[in-house]
């Protein structure tokens, strides 16, 4: 399974970015896809996490300006981030578990740069 992530860049404080993360060559259905963030010197941390259904859940700390959604259909996870701030910026990651063979697998990262 190869997951690729894009959509980071540099944005102003406040600004908006979106986050995408496809998901290929799976053989087994994928169930929660999730974004994680890892700032650096900082260990990565959970950002916002969305089930083969509709719940999600979010990290305290962007409740309210992130929203993840999904798109079963393309196998795409996505992270739309507003009213970004300068501790936004980190390298985000993209996951994806598949429960029959008991794998998480993660893509690359995409880097987000908040200028302050």
């Amino acid at each position: 399974v190869q997951l690729q992530a894009s959509g980071g860049g540099l944005v102003q404080t406040g600004g908006s970015l979106r986050l995408s993360c496809a998901a290929s060559g799976n053989k087994y259905t994928i169930s929660a896809m999730s974004w994680y963030r890892q700032a650096p010197g900082k260990q990565r941390e959970l950002v916002a996490g969305i089930t083969s259904g509709t719940r999600s859940i979010y990290a305290d700390s962007v409740k309210g300006r992130f929203t993840i959604s999904r798109d079963k259909a393309k196998n795409t996870v996505y992270l739309q981030m507003n009213s970004l701030k300068p501790e936004d910026t980190a390298v985000y990651y993209c996951n994806a578990e598949i429960p029959a063979i008991a794998t998480i697998y993660w893509g690359q990262g995409t880097k987000v740069t908040v200028s302050s």
